[in-house]
């Protein structure tokens, strides 16, 4: 009932019923957070006071933690932070959470101020109190979405970069034939089709969610939602049309016209044709024996079977939330700096194959203006960078939002960098049998001088040799990397090819002359 509600939401037709229903879950939710703010302010008092806890002080502190109580029933409806189901929230509604946090810690503090002048309240209290509260409201939300992860992540992924048996799909329209068709495509092909997004007739639909599917814009918009896909990483191959067409615009029809005749994304109408049978049914790629890919993942899939990499998951999650709590002021000014710079959003996110090719949202901070200027005309790439941008390119602080990308388990804090689709060759597939890192070896012992070839050897050798040694070693030489820049270690690169040889096929040469 919940699901149907969301699309009677979207369609504007809100039933009684639903709609209390609805009302009385956000009340849940908000009880939850008001709960969880209650908590941060007292353990935040019991850390102050380094566990000297009385009931004395207690009550000095009881109208702040009153105060704090009261801005945050206005604050988080304002904020907006029940508007997404917990288990699909993403990293925009960490932000509002975080800023919602903020503004409530500075509303509690001038409103007791006016009060009784703070009385009671150290100094110091607000500011852990802040902490303890972003990490309560986002770590409940981070653990809801892992659970229903995990809970319905497929048990096995072959691991590739995507082929021609995935096909990314674009939907036209909000109706219940919608929900049918998303819950069909997550029963039947959860392998085989992708949901890019959804297009709304409904303009103030526009960045919401259906279930995890974002709503990209108007069918009026296909043309630039296809093209900022694109720039993303995602190419979409089908788009289907959910409404008949004479409901849709006449710019909407002129518009899906125009991307069959001169494109060859499908275009296919769901009142014409139900079901699955219009997928590409081309056939997949012959695929080599794995004794002829000595660097595929069928060669290494034993080494990934280790016990260091079960212990690396825990560490990356608990150094993850520690950093992304103690960064978080240096994060808000990284953003701050992009908004000022480039505008909204403040983020960018490209779509890359993860562990075992699985597809995920690469987050960082924009660092490149509008691709066009007011007059239409194209900007070049590196007249679009400013010398902030630069400066965090250079800092690598544009890569701060990737510390979400490791606290949700898509990323590591050491391992391959994850490439583009274009990028991933798939002679070397095995650098997917693991989580890709914020920095890794390939990075620091090779850089960006080195071949695409000779960094997959690389990340092929870190696969097979990775060990809370080899990975303190990379974080270690990370920091001089953003100091003193890239300066490739040929040595390290003729040992990885050296140690790979007995598995080396004669056709995968190395592209260094060095070797």
């Amino acid at each position: 009932m919940a699901s149907m509600y969301m699309v009677e939401c979207y369609r504007g037709a809100f039933r009684p019923g639903v709609s209390m229903r609805f009302h009385l879950h956000a009340l849940v939710l908000l009880t939850i957070d008001l709960a969880l703010i209650s908590l941060a302010t007292v353990f935040a008092l019991i850390l102050r006071d380094n566990f000297d806890i009385s009931l004395a002080r207690f009550r000095e502190i009881a109208p702040y933690l009153a105060m704090t109580l009261a801005a945050a029933a206005v604050i988080l409806p304002l904020a907006g932070t029940h508007s997404s189901i917990w288990r699909f929230s993403s990293l925009n509604d960490y932000l509002r959470v975080a800023a919602a946090s903020a503004a409530i810690v500075v509303a509690a503090v001038a409103g007791t101020f006016v009060l009784q002048r703070l009385d009671g309240v150290a100094r110091a209290v607000p500011v852990i109190q802040g902490l303890l509260m972003v990490s309560f409201l986002i770590g409940t939300r981070v653990a809801s979405r892992y659970r229903h992860t995990r809970r319905h992540l497929p048990a096995a992924i072959a691991p590739t970069s995507g082929g021609p048996d995935e096909e990314t799909l674009l939907l036209v329209g909000i109706n219940s034939m919608t929900e049918l068709f998303l819950r069909s495509v997550a029963e039947f092909a959860p392998a085989q089709l992708k949901i890019a997004g959804i297009l709304a007739r409904n303009e103030r639909q526009r960045g919401r969610h259906l279930y995890q599917y974002p709503i990209l814009g108007t069918p009026e918009d296909v043309e630039r939602v296809l093209a900022e896909l694109e720039v993303h990483g995602v190419f979409v191959r089908r788009i289907v049309v959910m409404l008949h067409f004479s409901n849709l615009s006449v710019e909407a029809r002129q518009a899906l016209l125009r991307i069959e005749s001169n494109s060859p994304i499908k275009l296919e109408f769901l009142s014409e044709r139900l079901g699955f049978a219009s997928c590409d049914q081309s056939e997949p790629r012959p695929i080599a024996p794995a004794a002829t890919l000595p660097f595929s993942a069928a060669a290494h899939e034993t080494q990934t079977r280790r016990r260091y990499f079960s212990a690396k998951r825990l560490v990356d999650f608990l150094v993850a939330t520690v950093l992304v709590v103690a960064l978080l002021p240096l994060e808000l000014t990284v953003a701050l700096l992009v908004a000022v710079d480039v505008g909204f959003p403040v983020l960018f996110w490209q779509q890359r194959p993860g562990m075992r090719g699985r597809p995920f949202k690469l987050y960082k901070f924009r660092t490149m203006k509008a691709a066009h200027d007011t007059f239409g005309g194209k900007i070049p790439d590196a007249a679009r960078v400013s010398a902030i941008g630069r400066f965090l390119r250079r800092t690598r602080l544009d890569e701060l939002p990737q510390l979400y990308n490791i606290l949700i388990g898509d990323m590591s804090f050491v391992g391959p960098r994850p490439l583009l689709p274009d990028d991933q060759h798939p002679d070397f597939s095995a650098r997917l049998l693991i989580r890709p890192g914020l920095t890794g070896w390939a990075q620091v012992a090779g850089g960006r001088s080195i071949s695409k070839r000779d960094k997959a050897a690389m990340d092929v050798w870190y696969v097979r040799n990775a060990s809370l040694k080899t990975d303190f070693r990379v974080l270690a030489r990370t920091i001089p990397m953003i100091i003193f820049g890239e300066r490739p270690n040929l040595n390290v690169l003729r040992q990885a090819w050296q140690e790979l040889d007995a598995l080396q096929d004669p056709q995968v040469q190395p592209e260094t002359a060095e070797r």
